[in-house]
Parts: structure tokens; sequence; C-alpha cells
């Protein structure tokens, strides 16, 4: 069984998403192998449900036949509107109404054929083939047996291109983004179905949304890791176009998939299972969308010895994870298991005052630190990145106090700080 669509829209991605077998025979008509297709769907009229509920979704508008053999099929998609269904054996009596024209003859034969008065399909299957092809040869004969829909042949097949993009038109402006998140919910789905028939996944989406103004919008949702997860890639566009809305009503959408192999990744019997990435870029994007994308990330160090210095990277998170799933057991070698302090480090410092007592600090005041110097170490002075414009240097002290505490304390250029306390 075949099947023909006859149209406007996109026509190719709508047919690969139910046979890998697509044959573009014009512009505006492809068909495809429908064989096997009634183990999913059931009958032919099921089948035929489904493919124009699924072209509702993505917005094509089309003709849509099926036929025993492929050129019956398209000769219906071509001649009638809506679903035609050829019940096989009795083409020629349903094609027999179609006007000539849709078989493309060659302009010579189609004169001859209008001379002796045939002018639909009918009229050129009922007659004889032998008179046929005495006077109209091998051309006139095909076309015969094409209007008696007897032509049997294997489909001419394309290759389904690695480039997976969908679009659709509105109807009318969208202003709100709950209607938008509709249509982008229809265009992933088809997206993502054509990426699972290929055993692809994607790790980047591109939006581009023409507004009402002639202007673009123009979005890209980069993913820490291949995925074919709708839901989140749903929720993730939902929430970079509420940070990020378009500036218009929008009259067109396009979105595109870059195909990627999916990651095939395998945890230990003994390590936690960590969040699937797709899952955790979700729940970031969530977090940014509350408190402010400048506000979320992981810190990271830098190349410097300045203290406390680091930068904040959205992605460190993935790529810690991936770290600790491959970072060895700790060693087991004997020895001594000695005493250690832990500095609980202050963000930020705690502004402080100092009494400075032969050049050695003797008491100090700051919020929620108090007391008198009893005794001290230091000062271990240290300084760096003077090649630059933001040079530093500190004087380091750590102190016990009058309170039973130990603290660290700093002097830099602004003055004196508490830097954190020993536990």
């Amino acid at each position: 069984m075949f099947a023909s669509l006859h149209g406007r829209g996109n026509l190719r991605a709508l047919a690969f998403e139910f046979s890998p077998v697509v044959e573009q025979a014009a512009p505006d008509t492809v068909t495809f192998d429908a064989a096997g297709l009634e183990r999913l769907f059931g009958p032919v009229q099921e089948i035929a449900a489904a493919v124009l509920r699924r072209a509702g979704q993505t917005g094509v508008k089309a003709n849509l036949a099926l036929a025993a053999n492929p050129d019956a099929a398209l000769c219906a998609a071509r001649g009638f509107a809506g679903v035609s269904v050829l019940p096989q054996g009795d083409e020629a009596k349903f094609l027999g109404s179609l006007p000539l024209g849709l078989l493309a003859p060659s302009p010579e034969l189609q004169e001859t054929l209008e001379r002796w008065g045939i002018r639909r399909l009918q009229d050129l299957a009922a007659l004889p083939p032998l008179g046929i092809a005495e006077r109209l040869g091998p051309e006139g004969l095909h076309l015969r047996q094409l209007a008696r829909g007897e032509v049997e042949r294997k489909l001419v097949a394309l290759e389904e291109p690695l480039h997976f993009s969908d679009e659709l038109e509105m109807e009318y402006p969208v202003e709100l983004l709950e209607p938008l998140a509709f249509v982008l919910a229809r265009l992933l789905g088809g997206l993502t179905t054509r990426l699972a028939t290929r055993g692809l996944a994607t790790d980047e989406l591109r939006l581009r949304l023409q507004l009402e103004t002639r202007a673009f919008h123009e979005r890209t949702l980069r993913l820490p890791a291949p995925s074919l997860d709708q839901r989140a890639f749903l929720k993730l566009l939902q929430l970079d176009l509420a940070a990020h809305p378009p500036a218009a009503p929008v009259l067109h959408v396009r979105l595109e998939a870059n195909p990627v192999k999916p990651r095939a990744a395998q945890s230990g019997l003994f390590v936690p299972l960590a969040p699937e990435p797709v899952k955790l870029e979700l729940t970031l994007a969530r977090i940014q969308a509350m408190v402010g994308k400048e506000k979320v990330g992981s810190p990271e160090l830098v190349d410097t010895h300045r203290p406390g210095a680091f930068k904040k990277e959205t992605d460190a998170f993935f790529r810690a994870t991936a770290r600790s799933e491959k970072r060895p057991p700790p060693s087991k070698k004997g020895g001594c298991l000695g005493t250690r302090l832990a500095l609980r480090v202050f963000r930020p410092p705690r502004t402080a005052r100092v009494s400075i007592a032969s050049g050695r600090p003797s008491f100090v005041a700051a919020d929620g630190v108090r007391g008198r110097v009893l005794e001290l170490a230091g000062p271990w002075r240290t300084s760096g990145d003077w090649w630059t414009l933001d040079p530093w240097e500190r004087d380091e002290w750590d102190i016990a106090l009058s309170d039973g505490a130990l603290y660290r304390i700093y002097c830099a250029p602004p003055g004196w700080f508490v830097e954190g306390s020993y536990d």
C-alpha cells in the first residue's frame, strides 16, 4: 500500500514520520510506502486519520490518497480533495473522471488524444492496448496503464536529510506565550519523533520567530547532554521566552534541532546516581527565572593566587558530576590520623576595627567578634597580579581572642577584615 500527499507545507517531513521510503514526485507532492502501518494504526481508514491528524498538528494542508500502487495514489491525491482510499482492483473505475492532464503526457501526444476526443482517464483506459501500442507507441501504452491504475513499480526513495527543522505559520498573530507553547509542543513532537527513528538525539535547539513588525526573534537553547526529552525541551523554551519575550506578536515559528549521537553512560554499582543532565538544566533554568541568571552557577577556581578568587560557571555542575563519576576510590594506606582545624570562611569578610600594639594586633572588634588578642601567629604576607590593573596584597594573622575563639584576620589596602573562624 502506498500513500500520496498533495498540498502545501512540509510534506517531506510529514511523510518521513510515517515511512523511511519517501519519493518526491513534485515540489507539492510526495508519495511514501505505507506498508506495515496497519500494525500500528489498524485499517486503512485509521491510517488516513493518523496522517491527517499529524498534518493538522504540523500545519500541513494537503489531499491524501491511499492505493495499492504509487501512481494510482499520486493521481488520486492530485485530482480529488480530502481523503481518497482506492480499492485494489477498482483503480480504473475510481480514477476515470479525472482529466487526462494529470498524467502529464507530452504536448504532441496530448494534442493527438484531444483530436480523438480523449480528455479523461476513463476514455483512455477504454481504448484497446494493441491499437494504442500501434498508433501511440510505448508512451501511449504507459499512459493507458497509468489511467487504469495498473503500473507496478518501486518508489525512487529520498534519503532523509540530517537537517531536522520544522516550521508553522500562524493563522493570526500570537501575543501570549501560552498559545505559543502549544505550537512549540507540536513542532517538538515531530522533531523528536524523526530524531528517534534515526537513532539520534539533539544537544541544541534553535528557535526563530518572525514578528508582526517583520523583525526576527532568535533564541538558541544549548543542552548539557544529548537528549530526546520533549517535555523538558518545552519547559526550557518556555522559561527562556519568559526571560526574553519577543517584542511583538508572532506570525511564524521555525524550530531546528542539531542531530547528534545519544550519549551512553554506565555508572558504578556503588556510585550514587547523579541527576539527568537535562533535568538538572531544567532545574537551573527554573532557579534562574526566580533569582536571575547572573546569580546561578557553580564556583570554579581561576588561575591566580588571589585569596577567594573564583568564577561562576553554569555548566560546571555537569563537569563536576562527570569528574565525581571517574574519581578513583580513596587510598587506604596506613597512617596516623591527625587533628586538623577547618577554617569557616565568612562571605563576605567582616569589616573589623583592630588596635595595634608593638606592630601587632592587640584588640579586634567586628560583627559578632570582639575581644583581646591572647595568642597570635603571623604575619604572612602575600601579593600578586602586580602586572595587571587590579593587583592585590595582604598581611594575614591567626589569632586567639579572649572570647575563646580562633580567627583569621588580614590587613589589605581597604583596611582590616575578619576572614573566618576556625572550628
